[in-house]
C-alpha cells in the first residue's frame, strides 16, 4: 500500500512529481491527557515485526516539445548500507544542463568569446525565461524541494521502529488507538500490521481490557472491509431467542445499577409530580419488559389515601420485541397481573411503532388525566438532524411539550458520540466500555459463562455500532447532558430538579454493589459513574 501523497510542482508545460515521506507525527500516540486510564495488558505473546521496506524517490521532468527540455538525472538507485546495516547517505543533485551554440562567428571577429560573464550569465537567463516562462526561476530552489532519498527511509524506518516499541510495551489501548489512527488516514499497511499484532493481545476471557479490545478490533475489521452494518445485524440475528435473551438482559441488570439507577430517580421524580393526582396517564417511548414500572405500581399502591387509577401507554422497539418473543401484549398481561395483585385500578395501551414515528393520536390522551413522559436510554436511539431532515429528536420533544405533562424524565448515557468523528468516537467508546466492563469484572468471574453472553450479546452490538457503521446505520448516537438540556430548553421545557429523597435512596441502592460506583448531584441532576467515569446521567423537567 503506498502511503505517500503525490503533490505536483508545475513548470510551464511540464511537470516534476516529488513523493515525500508521510509524516511521523500521524502515528504518535496522543498524550495522557487524550487517552485516560490506559490498561496495560498482561499478555506476553511474542511480537514479529516485519523488515523496512525500500522507499524510493524519484523525479520526472517532461518537457511539451524538444526544443525547450532539459534532461534531468533521473535514476533511481537503491540505498547503500554500511556493515553495521545503517544506511550511507547520499545525496541526488539534479540540475539542468544549459547549452548556447554560437553560429555566424568570424574568426577575426572574436566578440563572440569574449562577452563578460554577467553578459552571458543574463543572457542564458532571458533564454531560460523565453522558453520556460515565469516558473523558470524554480530551477534555483530546485535541489532545496527535493527530500534526499536516505532521509525519506531513514524516517519510514523510524516509523516502524516507534511502532514495534510500542507493540513490545503490550499497552493495548495504546495499539488499539494507534490503529484506528491509521485506519482514519487511511494508512492501511500500518492498519493491517496492527491488527495482525493486536489478534495476538485480545481475548474474550481475558481481563477487561482485553475483553473489549477483542470487540473493538472486530469492529475495527468490518469498518475497513465495510460490512460495519452486515456484522452488526448478525449479532442481532445470532442472538439467543426467548428466555435465554431475557436471563443475560437480566443478569446485567442484576449485577450491575445502572438500570435500576435510572429507572429508580425517574420514577421518583414521576411519583413526586403526581403525588396529589387521581388518575395518571404515563407515557413511556421505550418501555422494553415494562421492569422500571414495577416498583412504581408497588409503590402508589401504599400511598396514603389509596393508590390512583393508572393508564400506561408503551411505545416499543424491534430489539426488545425480539427478546421478549412477542409483542407488547405480553408486557400489558405482565404489569396488569402486578397492578391486580396490588389493588392498583390499571390500564395499558399498546403503541405498536417505533419511537420516531408516534403521533398525537397513537396516545389517546384523556383530559382528566395527570400526564408524566418517560424518555429511559432511548432517545440516543432516534435519529437528529445530522442523519436526516425530519430530525425526530426534537419533534419527539415538542411532541411531549405539546402534551403539557406534569414531569418528563429523562436518564442517558452520558458520552459524546453523535456527530463526534471517528477517531474521537472511538476514544470515547473505548474509555465508557471499559468503565463497564471493570465494573462487571468486579462481579462475575471471567471464565464465567454467563458473563462472556452478558458481554457478547448486551454490550459488545453496541461497540460494533457505534465503531463499524455510519450514517442511518449507526443507531447509537449519545450526547452529553449539557447537549440534552439545550435540546430541552429550546423545546420550552424547563428543569425540574431531582428531590434529596430520591438522591439518598439511590445511595442505599450502591450500598449493596461491589466496585468503585461513584454518584454526584449537579445543577438538578444525577451523575452515576466507575470510579472516575460518568456513565449515567438522570434528570426532569417540566
Amino acid at each position: 500500500m503506498q502511503t505517500s501523497q503525490n503533490h505536483k510542482f508545475s513548470y510551464g508545460s511540464g511537470g516534476f512529481y516529488v513523493e515525500p515521506v508521510q509524516n511521523l507525527e500521524s502515528y504518535c500516540v496522543p498524550s495522557s491527557e487524550n487517552l485516560d486510564n490506559y490498561c496495560s495488558s498482561d499478555n506476553s505473546s511474542q511480537t514479529t515485526y516485519p523488515s523496512v521496506q525500500t522507499l524510493e524517490q524519484y523525479c520526472t521532468l517532461e518537457s511539451a516539445s524538444t526544443s525547450n527540455s532539459f534532461p534531468c538525472q533521473n535514476s533511481p538507485s537503491a540505498p547503500s548500507f554500511s556493515s553495521n546495516n545503517s544506511p550511507v547517505s547520499k545525496s541526488y543533485v539534479l540540475r539542468p544542463q544549459h547549452s548556447l551554440e554560437i553560429v555566424n562567428g568570424s574568426p577575426e571577429d572574436d566578440s563572440y568569446l569574449t562577452h563578460d560573464l554577467d553578459d552571458l550569465t543574463h543572457k542564458i537567463r532571458e533564454l531560460e525565461t523565453a522558453m520556460l516562462g515565469p516558473n523558470a526561476n524554480m530551477l534555483d530552489i530546485y535541489d532545496a524541494v527535493i527530500p534526499e532519498e536516505p532521509d525519506s527511509l531513514l524516517l519510514e524506518a523510524e516509523k516502524w521502529k516507534k511502532l514495534m516499541e510500542m507493540a513490545s510495551r503490550g499497552d493495548l489501548k495504546e495499539m488499539l488507538y494507534t490503529c484506528a489512527r491509521a485506519m482514519a488516514v487511511n494508512d492501511m499497511e500500518t492498519t493491517e500490521w496492527l491488527m495482525s499484532e493486536l489478534r495476538k493481545m485480545v481475548s474474550i476471557s481475558g481481563n477487561p481490557m482485553q475483553r473489549l479490545g477483542a470487540y473493538m478490533l472486530e469492529s475495527l475489521v468490518a469498518r475497513m472491509s465495510a460490512s460495519g452494518s452486515t456484522i452488526y445485524k448478525s449479532l442481532k440475528c445470532s442472538e439467543p431467542t426467548g428466555n435465554e435473551l431475557l436471563s443475560y438482559m437480566h443478569v446485567l441488570y442484576e449485577i450491575c445499577p445502572y438500570f435500576k439507577f435510572g429507572y429508580m430517580s425517574a420514577n421518583g421524580a414521576i411519583a413526586e409530580a403526581l403525588k396529589e393526582e387521581n388518575e395518571v396517564h404515563i407515557i413511556d417511548f421505550q418501555i422494553s419488559q415494562g421492569t422500571q414500572w414495577v416498583s412504581l405500581i408497588q409503590a402508589l399502591a401504599r400511598r396514603p389515601g389509596g393508590p390512583p387509577k393508572i393508564r400506561i401507554s408503551g411505545v416499543d422497539d424491534s430489539f426488545s420485541s425480539y427478546a421478549r418473543g412477542g409483542g407488547l401484549d405480553i408486557v400489558g398481561k405482565r404489569l396488569s397481573a402486578l397492578a391486580e395483585s396490588c389493588h392498583v385500578p390499571f390500564e395499558f395501551n399498546a403503541v405498536r411503532v417505533p419511537a420516531s414515528q408516534v403521533q398525537l393520536e397513537d396516545l389517546e390522551l384523556r383530559p382528566y388525566e395527570a400526564l408524566a413522559v418517560n424518555f429511559s436510554i432511548m432517545l440516543h436511539h432516534v435519529p437528529d438532524e445530522s442523519v436526516n431532515s425530519h430530525n425526530h429528536r426534537d419533534r419527539l420533544l415538542r411532541l411531549a411539550k405539546h402534551l403539557s405533562p406534569k414531569v418528563v424524565t429523562l436518564v442517558e448515557q452520558e458520552f459524546n458520540t453523535n456527530n463526534t468523528p471517528f477517531l474521537q468516537r472511538f476514544v470515547e467508546t473505548m474509555n465508557y466500555y471499559l468503565a463497564i466492563f471493570e465494573s462487571v469484572d468486579a462481579v462475575l468471574p471471567r471464565e464465567h459463562k454467563e458473563r462472556i453472553n452478558v458481554e457478547q450479546h448486551c454490550l459488545a452490538r453496541e461497540v460494533v455500532n457505534l465503531i463499524a457503521c455510519e450514517g442511518e446505520e449507526r443507531v447509537e448516537r449519545h450526547e452529553l447532558l449539557n447537549k440534552w438540556r439545550k435540546r430541552f430548553t429550546m423545546a420550552g421545557f424547563t428543569p425540574y430538579p431531582l428531590s434529596s429523597v430520591i438522591n439518598s435512596s439511590i445511595k442505599d441502592l450502591l450500598q449493596s454493589y461491589h466496585g468503585h460506583y461513584t454518584l454526584e448531584e449537579r445543577d438538578g441532576a444525577l451523575f452515576l459513574g466507575w470510579m472516575n467515569q460518568v456513565l449515567i446521567a438522570s434528570c426532569a423537567w417540566r
